[in-house]
């Protein structure tokens, strides 16, 4: 009898034939961490279920009966017991996700996947044999957390059967045509890269900004030649740390034979800028930038790169800290697929510091992981480097990628920095006014729209940004500021901390509400940007709000960097950076591992599915409010309510709406005001938490969703 796995028409794949072209994948795969024997098991395991008759008639008369074919792997490799048992989680889940361990009264745990009555799927012992495991899952050293090691060996081979699967099926289906296309060699890309770099590295001027950067470029790709293990790129802002961190990736991935380079940036602003900077230099062709702002659509030009997305096979992956965290963390195939290609790559981490501080016990262990077990090499880039040190084991010393550091920040000072202490709104606003260009940025929305309603009375020019804009009204104004500074006239934003990060501004003076010290330094990059000003001039302003109340998720940093600065005189010293963060992680304690995922993972009792719905970097209790005051908003509002929320509509709406929090949806929030008020309608019942404004007066083109109704100023 021929047992078929898939059918096109007249044509079939059969099981075998499946089986063995995922295991040889699945295998090839699991190589890059030297681990080749255990993803070919997996694979050859993974669909036994489809030798039951029940199956085979199903796909034979295309009946569209559910026929349970994953639970059959995970119960022979439950029964053979040892290291097998490890692979019966890939195997269960490789469909419906990776599961808890649970017990027999959970019918979707692992205890009650192999405890389920299924369909006999013993003639699979007429064509295929249980593969041979002789290497352990990973090295048994007792300094390490074990449980956690083997969790991340599961979620790495399941990474390895769910995209060798998915490949395996797709060559089937399209006839060997998939239109996938890998990118060039990372040899290829490193003789790109030099010959961008080739011009300034004739510079040895090293009183000059160019011959600096040269210097840390040059020092960058010399480094590459280092053996794999975890880097900190510290420079300060200016000091060309996009350029040289590719560098030393390119260097470091020729030298060890390394797949990918993946930057991992918190702010999308700041994805868009860099990816379109290694575009320029390595062509796009071999540069993948994958988060929720882009959508390659299903066109023949971005057909590749569509496909690319899906399991992140480019030389290059520009991606955001969700992304690549929630994938870690994740347990759906669509997640996880692309976590193999994690391994045997460059991971740089820009901003560094913007690693998420709820989760960075479980994030700091992956990366331990990534550079232990699954040969890459981590670099923490940022002019703020969060002490990290503490979370590492001593025997992965961070090595510093700046060639003499301490004085690359004194050669690149360009502000000065004055603590003023608290004062009134009403003394804010009237320093404020007595410069021509100034950038004010403050901690809540609310504060931001009150101090630009006041002083839009008194000045012109003057602009506010916060998220209360919706994505493209907020790309306009940025467009006008930035057209008033290239001018040199009067120029005034309120702001809220959007504009610290990746977006390319440059005032005489700076305003900064207390607030973390890397925000405050962010700040100070706006200020002087260019440093063509004279730095005793060129003032950032640490203030406080007499009477504000501090907000929740805030106060742990105010409060911290409030004593830091009291015991530093240089806001930005290297060593009260480093105090700064060993201060906030002591005062934080347990809440660096906010929801206990280290606990979900303990003698072989792996809690997958718990963990993906508890480890999200962006809450899920928020509301989109829809702004319908453009032309185009108005025809996508239109097509979502006919048409239904596509993925490609989703993702264009989100430029029209404004993200309303959960800690701003207790009672009397702005949320619940609008909504008891009238001024909101659900768009359709099938998304939820997606709201369209039906009060246009409640949306000012000047300072975005008002915080106001009924002329009632709320929190």
């Amino acid at each position: 009898m021929e047992y078929i796995a898939h059918k096109d028409g007249e044509r079939v794949q059969t099981v075998k034939e499946h089986l063995y072209g995922t295991a040889e994948l699945a295998g090839s795969f699991a190589e890059k961490f030297g681990k080749k024997e255990w993803g070919y098991c997996c694979g050859m395991l993974h669909d036994l279920g489809k030798y039951s008759k029940e199956f085979q008639r199903k796909i034979q008369n295309d009946t569209g009966e559910r026929v349970d074919h994953s639970t059959a792997g995970a119960k022979v490799c439950n029964e053979k017991g040892g290291y097998y048992s490890i692979l019966s989680y890939c195997i269960a889940g490789h469909h419906a996700g990776l599961p808890d361990y649970g017990n027999t009264a959970i019918s979707n745990s692992l205890c009650g996947r192999c405890k389920k009555r299924i369909c006999d799927f013993e003639n699979y012992k007429n064509e295929i044999q249980i593969p041979m495991l002789h290497t352990d899952p990973v090295v048994f050293d007792p300094t390490k957390n074990l449980d956690f090691a083997l969790s991340v060996f599961v979620r790495m081979l399941y990474s390895c059967l769910v995209d060798a699967d998915f490949l395996d099926t797709e060559f089937f289906i399209k006839n060997e045509n998939t239109g996938r296309v890998s990118g060039e060699t990372m040899q290829i890309l490193e003789k790109k890269l030099e010959q961008h770099v080739a011009p300034w590295l004739s510079n040895t001027e090293l009183e000059s900004i160019n011959g600096r950067r040269t210097e840390i470029l040059a020092h960058c790709m010399e480094m590459g030649k280092q053996e794999r293990g975890i880097y900190r790129l510290t420079v300060p802002t200016g000091g060309g740390k996009t350029i040289a961190s590719l560098a030393f990736a390119l260097k470091h991935a020729v030298k060890h034979q390394m797949d990918r380079i993946i930057y991992v940036i918190p702010y999308t602003s700041i994805i868009e800028q860099n990816a379109q900077v290694f575009r320029e230099i390595l062509d796009a062709e071999n540069v993948l930038e994958n988060h929720c702002n882009v959508e390659y659509k299903d066109s023949e030009e971005f057909y590749p790169m569509q496909l690319a997305s899906e399991n992140w096979d480019k030389p290059v992956v520009v991606t955001t800290n969700v992304q690549f965290f929630e994938s870690l963390f994740g347990n759906k195939s669509s997640k996880c697929r692309k976590n193999h290609n994690i391994a045997n790559s460059v991971v740089i981490f820009d901003e560094a510091q913007m690693l998420p501080m709820d989760y960075l016990k479980p994030c700091v262990s992956v990366l331990q992981e990534l550079v232990d077990n699954y040969a890459s090499s981590i670099v923490l880039c940022t002019a703020t480097q969060p002490a990290l040190e503490m979370f590492f084991p001593s025997k992965n010393k961070m090595i510093e990628l700046c060639p003499r550091m301490e004085e690359q920040f004194r050669f690149f000072e360009r502000v000065t920095y004055e603590k003023i202490g608290k004062i009134s709104q009403e003394e804010l606003l009237m320093r404020i006014q007595g410069d021509q260009s100034v950038l004010c940025i403050v901690n809540t929305k609310k504060t931001a729209q009150e101090l630009y309603k006041k002083l839009q009375k008194e000045e012109k020019n003057i602009y506010h940004l916060s998220t209360n804009m919706y994505p493209k009204h907020r790309k306009r104004v940025l467009k006008m500021i930035r057209e008033q500074l290239d001018k040199n006239e009067t120029c005034i934003v309120i702001s809220t901390s959007l504009v610290e990060a990746g977006v390319d501004l440059d005032f005489d003076i700076v305003y900064r509400q207390i607030a973390g010290v890397d925000s405050i330094i962010q700040a100070a990059g706006r200020c002087n940007r260019n440093g063509k000003k004279d730095v005793a001039k060129s003032k950032v302003y640490i203030f406080d709000l007499i009477d504000e109340k501090k907000v929740a998720n805030q106060k742990l940093q105010i409060e911290t960097a409030t004593s830091v600065l009291q015991d530093y005189e240089k806001v930005d010293d290297l060593t009260g950076i480093t105090d700064y963060f060993k201060r906030l992680y002591h005062y934080r304690g347990t809440s660096l591992d906010k929801k206990n995922i280290m606990d979900e993972f303990k003698q072989m009792r792996f809690n997958f599915s718990k963990v993906a719905k508890e480890f999200k970097l962006i809450e899920e209790n928020t509301k989109l409010i829809y702004i319908n005051k453009e032309t185009r908003a108005e025809e996508l509002l239109n097509e979502l309510k006919i048409k239904g929320a596509s993925k490609e509509r989703l993702r264009e709406a989100g430029q029209y709406c404004v993200q309303i929090y959960g800690d701003e949806r207790t009672e009397n929030s702005l949320f619940d005001q609008l909504y008891s008020n009238g001024m909101l309608r659900p768009i359709s019942e099938d998304m939820q938490d997606f709201y369209e404004l039906l009060s246009q007066k409640q949306y000012s083109d000047e300072w975005g969703l008002d915080f106001s109704v009924d002329d009632m100023l709320m929190m």
